[in-house]
């Protein structure tokens, strides 16, 4: 039942509506800003993690948890691509990216959903200046010009915070962007995208393959303990289909489009189906207000880009708030603000747009395109220049890079005081009442 008791206000550097990868990574940017931070997610904390995907993650994804100390504990738990594999359909060359193309360690890596929300709460979890609050709604939020107010609601009721900054974390149907009134660019495709766990008879070698079918790319994420991913994209009527079918009949629509190189296939988890889509917000902030992640932006699903866009993203605001705090500059101004939209806006731009020609010149079967298209494979192929630029941008090696190794690097309070998670049927309201403004 709501109560109508009016609680005293409570004064934040940082709110971040979400408490997803992006949302975490950014809390743990911050995390030796010492800026008081506030993490507030809808759903419960094992729910958040609960989740059966597994990711494609690029090496400035790995330089970026590396740099905010939490790599060594992910490492050990997710697979490091020996070689990724590129082919169109049946054509019979292919494009081989291999670690020497970077200079990397891998050329990409896999880690499933819950391994690396893990690694982020129990980071978030130790540091002094982030409270987390789960199973916690934000009614309203009101824009003024020294702060904004944020009106939370719990089981116990409501609660009123007053904060210098909110970052909508809250993805792609964000609450907080349309309540904000910030417009979006883009479009939903006429595919929808499969994905599920399966467990091939031979080892996967930590290959990744991303074939192109006229449908739709197919692509094979392998994982430890010789498991994959595939994602499996196809028009929205055929993907349902696909998924209604009896499982022995999935079995072998999948084993036609995964081919015979890690021998019979064993199916791990139920198939989960969603529509592809294209979107890019017109602005990513206002004043009092940031975008981050799939609340900014969205991605077609081929080549992985959509999370690793994300966490690039927190790294990003990271990096510009610390430097505004350090200059003693309102964190919520037009002036920081505007420095993460021109950096990560145009660069998500130059990825969204590189995915929308991937997939449309790939999924169709004109013939003048079909040409083209393997002439540039085989070009990529045997010249090392555009295969080597190719990877980096598909990697996110190319651009401005984010910074962090000075934020990793301050030591931070790591002590029983420390503020712990508040979930909203443990009176998050009168525990969030506990805590001083720095």
């Amino acid at each position: 039942m709501m109560t109508n008791f009016e609680f005293p206000t409570i004064n934040y550097d940082v709110v971040i509506v979400g408490g997803g990868i992006s949302g975490l990574t950014l809390a743990c940017g911050l995390r030796s800003s010492g800026l008081l931070i506030l993490v507030v997610e809808a759903q419960q904390e094992q729910q958040v993690t609960k989740r059966a995907r597994a990711y494609a993650l690029s090496p400035m994804t790995s330089k970026i948890f590396r740099d905010l100390g939490l790599w060594e504990q992910i490492a050990p738990k997710i697979s490091h691509f020996s070689r990724v594999l590129l082919s169109d359909a049946d054509y019979p060359h292919r494009v081989e990216f291999c670690p020497k193309d970077l200079g990397e360690a891998a050329v990409y890596y896999c880690g499933e959903h819950g391994v690396l929300m893990a690694a982020l709460q129990q980071r978030v979890a130790t540091a002094a200046n982030i409270t987390c609050c789960y199973e916690t709604q934000v009614v309203e939020v009101r824009y003024g010009v020294q702060a904004a107010e944020v009106v939370l609601e719990g089981s116990q009721g409501q609660q009123r915070l007053q904060t210098k900054l909110v970052v909508a974390a809250d993805g792609i149907n964000s609450q907080i962007r349309q309540q904000a009134s910030i417009k979006t660019n883009g479009w939903a495709y006429w595919q929808s995208c499969i994905t599920a766990f399966v467990a091939p008879e031979r080892w996967h070698q930590n290959i990744g393959y991303e074939r192109f079918w006229t449908s739709g790319p197919f692509a094979i994420l392998p994982l430890p303990d010789n498991r994959c991913q595939i994602v499996w994209i196809a028009p929205h009527a055929e993907a349902q289909a696909i998924v209604a079918l009896p499982r022995d009949q999935f079995m072998t629509e999948l084993q036609q489009r995964y081919g015979d190189q890690m021998g019979k296939l064993t199916l791990l988890s139920q198939p989960l189906v969603f529509p592809a889509r294209l979107m890019q917000s017109r602005s990513y902030c206002q004043p009092r207000l940031v975008l981050l992640g799939d609340a900014a932006h969205c991605c077609h699903p081929v080549g992985g880009q959509g999370l690793n866009m994300g966490i690039r993203d927190a790294a990003a605001l990271a990096q510009v708030l610390q430097t505004a705090q350090q200059h003693r500059q309102d964190l919520g101004s037009l002036v920081v603000l505007k420095r993460y939209d021109r950096w990560r806006r145009y660069e998500n731009w130059v990825i969204l747009a590189f995915t929308d020609l991937l997939n449309r010149s790939f999924s169709n079967q004109w013939l003048p395109m079909v040409k083209l298209r393997r002439l540039v494979l085989r070009l990529i192929i045997y010249w090392s220049f555009p295969r080597r630029l190719l990877l980096r941008l598909m990697t996110g090696l190319w651009g401005r890079q984010p910074q962090l190794n000075a934020l990793s690097a301050e030591k931070v309070p790591n002590g029983n005081d420390s503020v712990k998670h508040i979930a909203s049927d443990h009176s998050s309201s009168a525990a969030l009442q506990k805590i001083k403004m720095n």
